[in-house]
């Protein structure tokens, strides 16, 4: 097993995150709040290695669609970028550290002059590492710049690390007034942007933070109990709703099956469109469909349906009612059991599910609207809409199909001032957004005259995305031309997969290589001969102070002892006095 700097820390804040994240394997929906961690940082670090519009154009794209805030979060990253740059040397962005037993990746490495009786030294480097963050105490602490600089020169015989650096990219957490509007208000971001400082600070390699390390690591590894570790950090952990309210809804479990990328077994996929774009008859083309129908438009296809609504039965003096959602909840309790031959299911309209899930709520609380209990209601008829959604997305069908009508009655006000409209599902932006992370794409349909076509998402103010990767920015609108652009993601898929197969193969044979030194080789670089790893392959390029659980998984395990045996009497390097002259390259 491979292990990380941020895999190790995940265990010492909360070891049942750990055990969740790392041993069981279970992932979450992608970020949706503008102030992630994870996207922010990335952001970040593709503006240092690039330019600014290109960290904010995929900034804006990690997200389904983008409101005010936003953008008021790309202007902060307008101004700290060029910051950033400015104190930074050039050098080699994002170098993998990958051993047996550690992963990870250098933000930074820069070559570094070094001078020896007048000679310079060649494959002498500096380490960067970027953190947007605060909190500067916390990382001189930690135990990251340490691993890299040990595993490094463990993995590249020859090379050495001169200084350790973390650069410090502030953060400027300032909250809208009630006394101001938003241009005064992002004109207080600007001005408190212009006196933020970016700074260095050098690190002094500390061995023991290594020794830390190793301890640690078998520490975990003989660890059987992996208790909950609340606190105020877990506001900003991807497993909170799971750990203090039992929701699931976002979590995605693994099967213990290898699975065949190259097939696609199952769809689900959430479209939306203006009135009589054709979103129920684009549905109704799907094989062996069941229509789960809320407002009645089945007149013009053909496919089975059930209609979601109130159900009133008089048995005598007795009326029963069975308010819609309940009626809906029972309609997947029979889907469940798979005793049917249908392969898609049709939720016709979304957002009408919501508006039942809400009144069926009312009921079971004995309130009249979310106000009425406004700390517990809302988040309740959140709770209970998004994990029956889930029970209907993990169906054994090939086809989950949601339907939506489009809004686009709300503005978002660009850097500038002016308003541009942002065109999404006519659902609430806090429920809509939980709802495109559990699906595969979120695309609209869109009517030109006779001409209707399926359109990904193109821009940041058109709500869209998914996990589905295509070039594809719209299609005709026929089904045969979806498959063929879910077969399309696949094939990338695979190409991917076999990339990094083959860049693996790649990297072992180049270290085979390296490691096979002739006698000379070994005795003129005698002890620094250490093979150096490699950090983690996904963990961001960013830590914050707040969001420390954003992190994503990497690996590492280290085995640091690498002294020869006593008896084996090394080759001896004579050491020797002389005044060695820096400087920065």
């Amino acid at each position: 097993m491979q292990w990380s700097h941020s895999r190790t820390e995940c265990f010492e804040k909360c070891p049942f995150k750990f055990k969740m994240q790392y041993l069981d394997g279970i992932g979450t929906n992608d970020p949706i709040n503008s102030d992630n961690a994870l996207v922010l940082g990335t952001a970040l670090h593709t503006g240092i290695e690039k330019d600014v519009k290109t960290a904010i154009e995929q900034y804006y794209m990690s997200f389904p669609i983008i409101d005010d805030s936003h953008i008021s979060e790309a202007i902060k990253l307008e101004y700290l970028i060029p910051k950033a740059k400015a104190v930074l040397p050039s050098g080699e962005y994002e170098v993998e550290i990958n051993d047996d037993d550690f992963h990870g990746f250098i933000d930074l490495l820069a070559p570094a002059r070094v001078f020896e009786r007048g000679v310079e030294l060649p494959n002498t480097y500096d380490i960067y590492d970027f953190k947007y963050s605060n909190n500067q105490n916390h990382y001189k602490d930690s135990r990251q710049l340490h691993l890299y600089k040990y595993f490094f020169e463990k993995n590249n015989p020859g090379k050495r690390i001169r200084n350790l650096y973390f650069l410090f990219v502030p953060k400027v957490n300032i909250k809208q007034k009630k006394t101001e509007d938003l241009q005064q208000f992002r004109q207080r971001i600007k001005d408190e942007l212009k006196e933020a400082e970016v700074k260095t600070v050098q690190i002094e390699f500390d061995y023991t933070k290594v020794i830390d390390f190793l301890l640690l690591v078998k520490s975990i590894n003989e660890t059987a109990e992996f208790p909950q570790n609340k606190g105020w950090f877990c506001r900003y952990c991807e497993f909170e709703e799971y750990c203090m309210k039992g929701w699931n809804y976002f979590m995605k479990l693994p099967s213990t099956e290898r699975r065949n990328i190259e097939k696609v077994d199952k769809r689900v996929m959430w479209i939306y469109g203006v009135p009589f774009c054709g979103k129920t008859t684009f549905a109704n083309a799907f094989p062996d469909p069941l229509m789960l129908n809320t407002d009645g438009n089945i007149k013009f296809v053909d496919a089975p349906y059930i209609r979601i609504k109130d159900e009133i039965k008089v048995e005598g003096r007795m009326t029963k009612k069975t308010l819609a959602w309940q009626v809906f909840k029972d309609v997947i309790d029979e889907l469940e059991k798979k005793e049917n031959s249908f392969k898609t299911i049709i939720v016709d309209l979304v957002e009408d599910m919501y508006e039942y899930c809400r009144l069926f709520m009312y009921d079971q609380m004995g309130i009249k609207h979310e106000s009425d209990d406004s700390f517990k209601a809302w988040d309740m008829v959140r709770g209970e809409f998004l994990n029956t959604l889930k029970r209907l997305m993990a169906l054994d069908y090939e086809n989950i199909i949601l339907i939506s009508h489009e809004d686009t009655s709300k503005d978002i006000t660009k850097k500038g001032g002016d308003k541009i409209t942002a065109i999404k599902p006519n659902m609430q932006d806090k429920v809509a957004l939980k709802v495109a992370g559990m699906v595969d794409i979120v695309a609209r349909i869109v009517a030109d005259g006779d001409v209707r076509t399926f359109n990904f998402k193109s821009n940041e103010v058109i709500f869209g995305g998914g996990r589905l990767k295509t070039d594809a920015k719209d299609i005709p609108l026929d089904v045969n031309a979806l498959f063929a652009v879910y077969d399309e993601a696949n094939r990338n898929a695979v190409r991917k997969a076999h990339s990094n197969a083959q860049r693996a193969e790649n990297t072992k044979a180049v270290n085979d290589t390296t490691n096979k030194e002739t006698p000379s080789e070994t005795a003129t670089e005698g002890r620094k001969s250490r093979r150096r790893k490699v950090a983690d392959e996904d963990a961001p390029p960013f830590d914050t102070d707040d969001t420390e659980a954003a992190e994503t998984p990497s690996t590492e395990q280290s085995k640091v002892d690498n002294r020869p045996d006593p008896a084996e009497k090394p080759v001896r390097t004579r050491k020797r006095r002389a005044s060695t002259t820096t400087e920065n390259n």
